[in-house]
């Protein structure tokens, strides 16, 4: 039985038995590991998942600390944007992905509104108060307080029952900034609950089931390591935190004729050396590459998923090419999707195609 079900229950038995009561005390006991205290662990944990996370939008702000509220406008290279919301900034990300020989410029118009960890807004009106904040900012892959490696699903219902007054609510969270507040807010004469079971996901995309405050305290410490939380500047790097052997293997074998568009191996460039070949991807894990009256054979492979997502590529006629490359990113700029594959720092091997 819900918690929430048993607090009523003995509401009402309260409220019965209350007339006959005089100087007698009553005492409700709930299990310690339903019962939400404030400044416990486990509220302390809640609290860190919970907050807000600045990192996202790194591209416009390099802060961890903070991130813009939408909608606001920024210059790229000349390009003014306005940024309504997180897709934007694979738009950002394609102005400077435009050449790799320029200087990529970003200025943000103000003044704009950021919000804090803790969501709380304030308004920046100039350069100088923005660099003030973001110097007060932990830098790139610095440890902070937030935990990005699980996540609540919603609503959640959390049950609190006042022993002073006997009045019984039941609050409905929505969402991160609801259920942050409601730590922060806990009464502690208040007994205060959550309606388990409730569900968290993790960074692999998988859904565990918890039923009460000692599972969930476990959950979450077990997952504050357990990912890269990407508080980097690199826009361009761990953009594939969704993608899975589907995604990857719909778009190369439905779409014909990619073209090699970058190609990068030890370091060394070699753009061009397939220029006006054609590569198509089958799904019994063949593949051709055709350019003038030539055609070759091979063959690759996909396994993994997010941005540990493997594709083994194969044609003996075109070493170049061959490699146990991880899947970056897929981007659609323009009319373009590219793919773009990566080996480390130094091999890199970027597919292009008008489909889309």
């Amino acid at each position: 039985m819900k918690l929430k079900t048993s607090l009523f229950f003995l509401l009402i038995i309260t409220l019965v038995f209350s007339s006959c009561r005089k100087e007698e005390t009553e005492f409700i006991e709930t299990p310690e590991d339903e019962i939400l205290e404030a400044n416990s662990n486990i509220a302390d944990l809640i609290e860190r998942t919970t907050s807000n996370d600045g990192s996202q939008d790194n591209i416009v702000d390099r802060a961890n600390c903070f991130d813009i509220a939408f909608p606001y406008l920024v210059n790229v290279n000349g390009v003014q944007i306005t940024v309504n919301s997180e897709d934007d900034y694979a738009v950002i990300e394609c102005v400077f992905d435009a050449s790799d020989s320029d200087t990529d410029i970003l200025n943000i118009n103000f003044p704009i509104t950021i919000i804090l960890a803790d969501f709380s807004e304030v308004i920046i009106s100039s350069i100088s108060e923005f660099n003030d904040i973001t110097n007060n900012c932990n830098g790139e892959n610095e440890a902070d307080n937030d935990i990005e490696c699980i996540d609540f699903q919603y609503p959640i219902e959390a049950p609190i029952f006042n022993p002073n007054n006997e009045l019984l609510e039941t609050v409905t969270l929505e969402n991160d900034h609801q259920f942050f507040d409601f730590i922060q807010n806990i009464d502690e004469n208040n007994i205060v609950s959550i309606d388990f079971p409730i569900t968290v996901y993790l960074t692999d995309n998988s859904e565990v089931s918890i039923s009460n405050f000692v599972q969930l305290e476990t959950a979450i410490e077990n997952a504050i390591n357990s990912c890269d939380e990407d508080d980097d500047y690199d826009y361009s790097d761990d953009d594939c935190d969704d993608c899975t052997i589907t995604d990857i293997e719909d778009l190369l074998i439905n779409c014909s004729d990619w073209n090699v568009n970058r190609l990068k191996r030890n370091a060394t460039d070699f753009d061009s050396a397939y220029e006006g070949y054609n590569f198509n991807f089958f799904n019994d894990g063949t593949m051709s590459v055709f350019w003038n009256t030539t055609t070759v054979f091979g063959t690759w492979t996909a396994s993994g998923s997010g941005n540990n997502l493997e594709i083994i590529i194969d044609v003996p006629a075109l070493p170049l090419c061959n490699n146990n490359w991880i899947l970056q990113e897929i981007k659609n700029c323009s009319d373009d999707t590219e793919i773009n594959l990566i080996v480390g720092n130094d091999d890199r091997l970027q597919y292009n195609n008008g489909c889309n």
